[in-house]
């Protein structure tokens, strides 16, 4: 009875703990932009699940992007630019806020590269900003222009028609080839080089908080596979995580994800914790990940961002 009393506590605390401080809005606009896979929403279910309303409530203007769920960082960002630039359009505002998950960190630090008069901040969550271990595995067991290779990029490109139909997005470009390639440590490495900001000179250093195009830079990320015994999708990351040699969220390793100020690279979280899923089942044990987001726009918000 007391061990079932705890479990409720606990539960409850993570569920309806206020943010650390009173919740402000940013001066800029908020656009959360989803990883590989990925999707604004489809049949009104986020792909960052719940967190737009939970900023909104606290004042905060939110969008979420959509872009190509399966291309190249560059290709992703070249969409998110437009959209950026929409959105600037429609709020007046000077600037945005970018949040990006998983592949959407390195599309994000594509616009700010690009365009930093366009971009307040850059916060990356679970982003792939050193190459994913899991991306080289599979480059690397297939091989290049083998009938495995067409098979498999066949089935990414069916799969990202299908997620871009379903989310309203069906005129964007799939290229499941080039996704991977860009998600490798070489790939990725090729992309720091070109567009540097926020990354850290070594592998699992932290970047500068304020590069030098004048973008604040900050990341945070989960580095448990397993979080929650009633969640379907832990399994399958149980058996991605097996691709790392180091401490991963099942997706992307704890030092991959470091981007200019880190936050935190160990929350008891897997990739899809990260962004609320699988429909809110996440550790009881861990910070629930909307209070995450909502206390990281309060800290925007009281750096005038």
């Amino acid at each position: 009875m007391k061990v079932c009393l705890y479990v409720a506590l606990v539960l409850l605390v993570n569920l309806y703990t206020p943010s650390s401080a009173q919740a402000q809005a940013t001066k800029y606009p908020v656009v959360l932009v989803h990883g590989f896979l990925g999707f604004d929403d489809i049949l009104g279910i986020d792909y960052f699940y719940r967190i737009p309303n939970t900023l909104r409530q606290q004042g905060t203007e939110v969008f979420v992007a959509q872009v190509s769920a399966f291309n190249s960082t560059e290709m992703r960002g070249e969409q998110l630019r437009t959209y950026v630039q929409a959105v600037l359009a429609q709020t007046g505002a000077e600037k945005v806020n970018l949040i990006g998950h998983s592949h959407g960190g390195p599309t994000s630090r594509y616009v700010a590269s690009l365009n930093p008069e366009m971009v307040a901040s850059v916060t990356s969550v679970g982003g792939v900003n050193w190459g994913s271990g899991l991306a080289d595995v599979l480059r690397g067991a297939v091989p290049v222009d083998s009938l495995t290779e067409a098979l498999i990029v066949s089935g990414f490109d069916a799969l990202g028609v299908v997620i871009n139909f379903a989310s309203g997005g069906d005129d964007f470009p799939i290229d499941g080839l080039a996704m991977t390639h860009s998600l490798t440590t070489i790939g990725t490495i090729e992309f720091n080089e070109t567009y540097p900001e926020g990354v850290p000179e070594y592998y699992c250093g932290e970047g500068e908080e304020v590069a030098s195009n004048g973008v604040h830079y900050y990341s945070w990320s989960g580095g448990s596979p397993t979080t929650n015994i009633l969640d379907a999708s832990d399994a399958a990351l149980a058996l991605t995580s097996i691709a790392f040699n180091e401490a991963n969220d099942g997706a992307v390793s704890i030092c991959s994800s470091h981007l200019g100020k880190v936050i935190k690279d160990d929350y008891k979280m897997n990739h899809l914790d990260e962004v609320n899923h699988l429909f809110g089942l996440v550790s009881w044990w861990e910070t629930n990940p909307e209070t995450l987001y909502r206390n990281h726009v309060n800290d925007l918000a009281s750096m005038g961002l």
